[in-house]
This record gives structure tokens, C-alpha cells and sequence, in this order.
């Protein structure tokens, strides 16, 4: 009953504004607009302005933070800090509902990105336990970097069979997926599909060019190189930490095809 009747926000007014923000949020994953994400995090905190105890705006406000981590947005980008208040956020909202599955996926998600691999995929795990029907493509990204890439394939296929609505990210993580266990054929036509759907994906370009180069179409690999670069010419191989990898050898694989493709070291 307590997985079933999961604790409702005190006001639907907050419940409003977690939708709203929801979309939103989503709409960024394809247009990696800054305005986007800033307008997520305002609405979400609004949310919980009405409802300080509602844990599913927490976990979401979480993800916006890690989102601002990643991506080279604005100063937040790889401050260590913002990394922190992630976590910390997300930590808040499974204290507020240790039964809710997102705020389950949304701390693994956070743990990945701190190199704690293990915990991240304990953390996923525990969120399907609790509905089996959930489903989040971020469950693919610690898959993938915790060196269970056969595995994210399937998770994250499950993933497009289960929402209708998944995010070109779920593409991104399903084309390094099949690029990491060395199945570059799939991996090439996934990622086609990504930067199809999400052309300012800079990384949907950079692994698209690093598949091609594992193909032996240097020419196509350059051409995805030159796509990444204009939309970050600070683009570089080793841009850390967010590619933390658990094995060493999936480092290398990784590193080999962007090699290939001409990414600057």
C-alpha cells in the first residue's frame, strides 16, 4: 500500500507547477536552451514553495542541477558545487520518500557522475524494485559507465518500448552503449537517429564521429568532428569528469574513436 498510495503533494497547486516543469524540462533535452533549464528550476521551486515535503519537485530540482554540471551552459558547468547541491537535493527528497522510484533514479544518476559507479546502479535497481513498470534512461548512463554496457542496451531499449516520449539522451546512451560492446553498425544508425532529433547534441556528434572513425569512414568521422566543434570549439577528448568510466579498457575504447575522428586532445 505505501508503494501504491505514494505520498501526493499537500496542494495541487504544487502539483501543477511539477508538471509544468516537467515539460519543460524534457523540451531542453532536445533544444539545450539555458532559458529552458532556468525556467525548469523556477517553476520547480515554486512547486515546493507551496509543498516543502513534496519529494517528487525535489528530485526533479536535483536533476536540473546535475544537468547545469554537465552541460556547458553557464559558470555552473564542472563546479564542483553544483555537483554537491545535486546531491544534496537529491538526498533530501529520498529522506522526504524513501518509497518514491525517481528520487531513487535521479541519486544514482548524481552518484555516476561522482565516479561511485556501484552505488549509482544500486540506486536504479532499488527504484525498479519499488514499480517494475518505471523506467529512466539515466539507469543506461551508470550501466554504461559502470562497465555493464551489454546490460544498458537493454535497459535502455526496454526504455523506447515503454515511453513513446523518451528524450534523444536515451538515443545518446543507446549509441555508446552498442559503441562500447564494439557493435558499430547499431551504434552509427542510433546516433544518426540522436543528432537527427537533437542537432545541438554535442556529444550526439562527437560519438557519432567516433563510430564512424571505428568504421573506417574517416571522411564522415571528420564531418561529425567539425559538427561537435561548432558547437563547442572548447571540445576536447579528455573533457572530465563527465565521462567517468569504471574500467580502464572502456576509457581507452573511447578514447580510440575519437582519436580516429580528430578530436583534439
Amino acid at each position: 500500500m505505501e508503494r501504491v498510495l505514494l505520498k501526493p503533494p499537500t496542494s495541487w497547486q504544487a502539483y501543477d507547477f511539477y508538471m509544468r516543469a516537467s515539460a519543460i524540462y524534457s523540451l531542453f533535452h532536445s533544444s539545450f536552451r539555458v532559458n529552458n533549464l532556468y525556467e525548469a528550476r523556477r517553476l520547480l521551486e515554486h512547486s515546493i514553495s507551496i509543498d516543502p515535503t513534496y519529494s517528487r519537485a525535489y528530485a526533479l530540482l536535483s536533476s536540473t542541477f546535475i544537468t547545469a554540471y554537465l552541460q556547458p551552459l553557464d559558470n555552473d558547468y564542472l563546479d564542483r558545487s553544483v555537483l554537491d547541491r545535486a546531491l544534496a537535493i537529491g538526498r533530501k527528497a529520498l529522506q522526504l520518500d524513501s518509497n518514491l522510484p525517481q528520487a531513487h533514479g535521479n541519486l544514482g544518476h548524481v552518484l555516476t557522475f561522482m565516479c561511485e559507479h556501484d552505488a549509482a546502479i544500486v540506486e536504479h535497481e532499488r527504484a525498479l524494485e519499488l514499480n517494475p513498470n518505471y523506467s529512466d534512461w539515466r539507469f543506461g548512463t551508470a550501466l554504461v559507465r559502470g562497465g555493464e554496457a551489454a546490460r544498458a542496451i537493454a535497459i535502455l531499449e526496454r526504455h523506447k518500448r515503454l515511453d513513446p516520449f523518451y528524450v534523444p539522451m536515451t538515443l545518446l546512451w543507446l549509441g555508446l552503449a552498442y559503441y562500447m560492446v564494439k557493435q558499430y553498425s547499431p551504434a552509427l544508425q542510433t546516433l544518426r537517429d540522436c543528432v537527427s532529433r537533437a542537432p545541438e547534441m554535442r556529444h550526439g556528434h562527437a560519438w557519432l564521429a567516433a563510430t564512424y572513425s571505428q568504421l573506417g569512414q574517416i571522411n564522415e568521422a571528420r564531418a561529425a568532428t567539425a559538427e561537435a566543434l561548432r558547437i563547442d570549439p572548447s571540445y576536447k577528448i579528455n573533457v572530465v569528469p563527465p565521462f567517468p568510466f569504471k574500467n580502464p579498457e572502456d576509457v581507452e575504447h573511447y578514447f580510440e574513436g575519437l582519436r580516429k575522428a580528430g578530436v583534439p586532445e
